[in-house]
């Protein structure tokens, strides 16, 4: 017989071995938790990385390839080194750099893996491949490097590299992980979710000692990864390619599109840089070397530089005079010096010899009739009305704001309006007087070389532009670029504006820019020298060509180089042949461009 205090603990011990009983049948049969946690230690998830979609030209030349190349991975738990000295040489890594790299991956996680040596090119794994069976704990991760088999357009394509902190932070999709490798610029950074392919898993089986042993349920739980989409870029390689040894040795900047679709054929950032160096291990040693250049080869001049636009700015002055009715082809003006400095012409010169000779003073006076309409009996106020309408006309070619070319990093420019001049003079202390040099385009105006493109891309097509590209088809497919670049963008200037400044264009070349001029093609330019405070004078050259069927539009900006028709022009005729007949007949323009003595 049990008595009242021996069966409470026979009752206790029951209860206890039926809980013991029931979580002991948990964990055995319908918690496989347990089992989980056992098969992760034999388990490791490697994460399968897709190629990089390919980059083509306009005819289809390959610009931008995959290489591969192999994380050394680590799982510090696993890890360990009886001969520290050996593994330094084998593996090409000094002491140091081995210490901080294990400190961070233990500091990332004990079980987890990540990279210990990064980027092992394929000619160093070879090497090295045989002995990693020698250290636990280690197992690598094939990745690609981009690769380029013309050293051209680097600042166009951009580049790629580890993602930080702040783009991870910005990563809604949830796609990215520290690690991983993302565009940083150029056609990679803005084009990166259609090049980035999509991520596989694997699940492999491994030994005690970190040797494969197979796939992890034969593979049922892997998945494959996708490769990027590939790009065709509006980009001539072999125009490129010219372009970038005209401006070898030089500054400035080259931006050539086709009129008809606002694709670009070639956009030149001088001095510039071979892509191959910013890739591989020796990225962040090479990427220094580059930022700390006093040429600055990483700034993108075509988008980022801004300069006064000088004498082209004399054709958007005229068509808005046009527009306005405020001046005919015939307003006649005399060459007057007294009011702006100008060179040797015929005087008095009406529109169309004001274009040919790039007349300052005729575009003095022509500003003040649009500036000063006598809205207003108060001088400065009239001024003020005046200018805002007048800005509000330049803005409609593209000017002061970005045009959403597609890739990062671009300058809006400036067109100055009243509230600048009232915040640097005060209200109602400014007059014609105070901003005349905005006639001839100097003063406050700043425009980028590709808004200077887009002036010429104008004046070709009559009055309409479409927003400069560098992208022709994803995927061979052109109805997927984005839609903003198949839309016709009007100047606000109706077309019968523009028969007589591009005549005029075609024959300022005989005035200010006899260098350029060729034998069968017809070219409608406008040179500029833009005033430099720090220096010699920049030298400017926007055209078109041919004239009656344009092909081609270009802006041409060598910095310090002078004379517009010297430089600026020489260099844009000889591209304009280059592209249009696909040779070069005039060796002897050529080798002045080459020389690059501009300055006598």
């Amino acid at each position: 017989m049990y008595t009242g205090r021996s069966l409470v603990v026979a009752i206790t011990i029951g209860v206890i071995a039926l809980i013991l009983l029931g979580k002991l049948f948990l964990i055995q049969v319908t918690d496989d938790s347990y089992l989980r946690k056992a098969e992760r230690n034999a388990i490791q998830r490697v994460v399968d990385h897709p190629y990089r979609g390919l980059v083509y030209d306009r005819n289809n030349s390959l610009m931008v390839f995959n290489d591969p190349v192999f994380d050394l991975m680590v799982i510090p738990k696993d890890f360990s080194l009886k001969d520290t000295t050996r593994f330094c040489e084998l593996f090409e890594i000094e002491k140091e750099s081995l210490i901080e790299n294990f400190t961070a991956a233990k500091k990332y996680s004990w079980v987890k893996p990540y990279p210990l040596i990064k980027q092992i090119s394929k000619e160093d794994f070879a090497k090295v491949q045989d002995f990693l069976i020698d250290y636990k704990g280690l197992f690598v991760m094939t990745r690609s490097v981009r690769s380029y088999p013309r050293s051209s357009a680097a600042n166009v394509l951009g580049y790629i590299g580890e993602i930080s902190g702040s783009q991870l932070s910005r990563d809604s999709s949830n796609y990215y992980v520290q690690g991983d490798y993302v565009g940083h610029s150029g056609i990679e950074a803005y084009y990166e979710p259609e090049l980035r392919g999509k991520k596989g898993v694997k699940y492999k089986l491994v030994n005690v000692r970190g040797i494969e042993k197979g796939a992890f349920k034969n593979g049922d739980l892997d998945t494959l990864s996708m490769p990027g989409e590939n790009l065709q870029s509006t980009i001539d390689l072999n125009l490129q390619l010219y372009g970038e040894y005209l401006m070898e040795g030089k500054r400035g900047s080259v931006v050539a599109i086709e009129p008809k679709t606002g694709e670009i054929l070639s956009i030149i950032s001088a001095p510039s840089y071979d892509p191959n160096v910013l890739t591989g291990a020796k990225f962040g040693e090479n990427y220094e070397v580059l930022n700390k250049d006093p040429d600055k080869p990483l700034f993108n001049r075509p988008i980022m530089a801004m300069y006064p636009p000088g004498s082209i700015f004399k054709i958007v002055q005229s068509l808005i005079g046009l527009q306005e009715g405020i001046i005919t082809p015939n307003t006649t003006f005399a060459c007057n010096k007294a009011l702006v400095n100008c060179h040797n012409h015929p005087s008095p010169v009406n529109l169309f010899g004001a274009i040919r000779n790039s007349c300052n003073p005729y575009y003095h006076q022509a500003f003040r009739q649009v500036i000063n309409q006598e809205i207003s009996s108060n001088t400065y106020t009239d001024t003020q009305i005046g200018l805002d309408k007048w800005r509000e006309s330049v803005l409609k070619f593209g000017l002061s704001n970005r045009l959403g070319i597609d890739t990062h990093g671009e300058k809006s420019g400036l067109i100055p309006s009243s509230a600048l001049y009232d915040k640097i003079y005060g209200k109602g202390r400014w007059k014609y007087s105070t901003i005349y040099s905005l006639s001839i385009g100097q003063g406050e105006m700043l425009v980028t070389p590709l808004q200077m493109a887009n002036l010429a891309a104008i004046f070709a097509n009559k009055g309409y532009y479409y927003t400069p590209h560098l992208i022709k088809s994803i995927n061979d497919d052109p109805s997927r670029i984005p839609d903003k670049f198949k839309e016709k963008r009007d100047s606000g200037i109706d077309a019968k504006h523009f028969d007589l400044i591009q005549d005029a264009m075609a024959e300022a070349l005989y005035g200010t820019a006899t260098r350029a001029i060729m034998k069968d093609i017809e070219i409608a330019g406008k040179t500029g020298t833009a005033q430099n405070p720090a220096g010699e004078d920049h030298s400017v050259f926007i055209a078109f060509a041919p004239k009656d069927d344009p092909k081609i539009a270009i802006s041409v900006y060598v910095e310090n180089a002078g004379w517009g028709g010297r430089a600026a022009a020489s260099t844009a005729s000889l591209l304009i042949e280059k592209y249009l007949t696909g040779e070069i007949n005039r060796p002897e323009l050529e080798e002045y461009v080459l020389k690059g003595d501009f300055i006598y």
